[in-house]
């Protein structure tokens, strides 16, 4: 499967995040359907033991309709999601994207309200600087 555009910058970003990358192309899997998640990383803080465990969509936005690209996107995300949900609930899923297209279409409140509704979370990113700018819940 192909790496989306901006993958290197995210990946990147995560790192300087303070993220150990632990897989790219994460394999989920429930009964007979196989997925595969651009990256999965962890994070040990002093304060826990396990640490925390996240699974990053990646996503550029880059068709002349971001509308179809939200679809696409936020589609994908639940699918993912729910398989998550009942096979490693403890691994927090993120949609990665970058900061120009969260502040020029993502961040508008239409698109929020239905971000909010499937609970959706966003990861923003400075590609140019490789670093991470919000984690958005």
């Amino acid at each position: 499967m192909a790496k989306d555009l901006i993958h290197d910058a995210v990946k990147e970003a995560l790192k300087n995040d303070g993220w150990t990358i632990t897989h790219e192309q994460y394999s989920i899997r429930y009964k007979t359907l196989k997925l595969a998640v651009d990256l999965a990383a962890e994070r040990t803080l002093a304060a826990e033991r396990a640490g925390r465990k996240i699974a990053v969509e990646v996503k550029s936005f880059l068709s002349p309709s971001p509308v179809q690209d939200l679809k696409l996107a936020f589609g994908q995300y639940v699918i993912y999601l729910s398989v998550l949900e009942v096979t490693e609930p403890d691994r927090k899923l993120y949609l990665a994207v970058n900061h120009v297209v969260y502040q020029e279409f993502l961040s508008q409140e239409a698109i929020e309200l239905i971000r909010r509704r499937f609970q959706v979370a966003v990861v923003v990113i400075d590609i140019t600087r490789q670093e991470v700018i919000q984690w958005i819940e």
